[in-house]
């Protein structure tokens, strides 16, 4: 199976951007961006991201309101501050053989960075991945890892797999097979978790009086570190 995936990817892979530098850092910002963000959106913010602060190194000089300012809009604005809390981690003591020491990076993560930039034999299993693994009932070496993300994405989808143009799909037990759509968060208008994100523009782009803003989203944000409350005033932090 591996065979025909590895040949498929050759012909239908993603140009993107990341794929193409075995720098931790890089892929790092990468991988922490998708989190919760579609490729699409990712792309350009990873390269502004990049322009601004091209290595470890440069975003620990930075502030972490800085880092949260250059994240706005991209949403789970908690991803920011791990990843800059990462780049102090790495800057002062090296990456370390056991990545998920750093802040925020969960196993996926850090076999992903493991896999892309170190080239260590481990298979990031994120969640299209799993579902190409689990429906195929195959094992894949870990040269396979970018194809079967692309697979997943685009080809063996999560509620109709688009099964006639599956490379896997002569020898696969799942083959036209339908999903009950999985549990969805919920919608984001109206949601706390907007408010939060209203609150956090609003103090990303001056320190507000605590008065002027949604209390709760403020003690919320504070919890998270994404904020400092003194004497009144909400801001980020330094």
């Amino acid at each position: 199976m591996e065979a025909a995936l590895l040949a498929w990817f050759e012909r239908n892979g993603r140009d993107l951007p990341w794929r193409k530098t075995r720098d931790p850092y890089a892929i790092l910002v990468s991988e922490v961006m998708l989190q919760q963000t579609q490729v699409e959106r990712v792309v350009p913010r990873w390269r502004r991201w990049l322009e601004r602060w091209p290595t470890v190194e440069a975003l620990a000089a930075a502030s972490p309101a800085e880092a949260i300012r250059e994240w706005q809009g991209l949403g789970y604005n908690r991803r920011a501050l791990n990843l800059h809390r990462a780049a102090r981690h790495v800057a002062t003591r090296g990456w370390p053989d056991d990545l998920t020491e750093l802040p925020g990076v969960g196993r996926y993560t850090a076999d992903a960075v493991s896999c892309f930039a170190f080239g260590r034999a481990v298979l990031p299993m994120d969640v299209n991945v799993r579902r190409v693994v689990e429906r195929t009932g195959a094992s894949f070496s870990p040269a396979a890892a970018q194809a079967l993300m692309d697979l997943g994405a685009t080809v063996c989808l999560a509620r109709v797999p688009r099964c006639g143009v599956c490379p896997l799909a002569e020898r696969c037990p799942s083959r036209g097979r339908r999903y009950e759509p999985l549990r969805k968060q919920g919608p984001f208008e109206g949601s706390f978790r907007q408010r939060r994100a209203q609150t956090l523009r609003l103090v990303a782009s001056a320190a507000r009086r605590l008065d002027e803003l949604d209390a709760e989203a403020v003690r919320s944000l504070a919890r998270d570190g994404l904020v400092s409350v003194r004497g009144g005033i909400v801001s980020l932090p330094a």
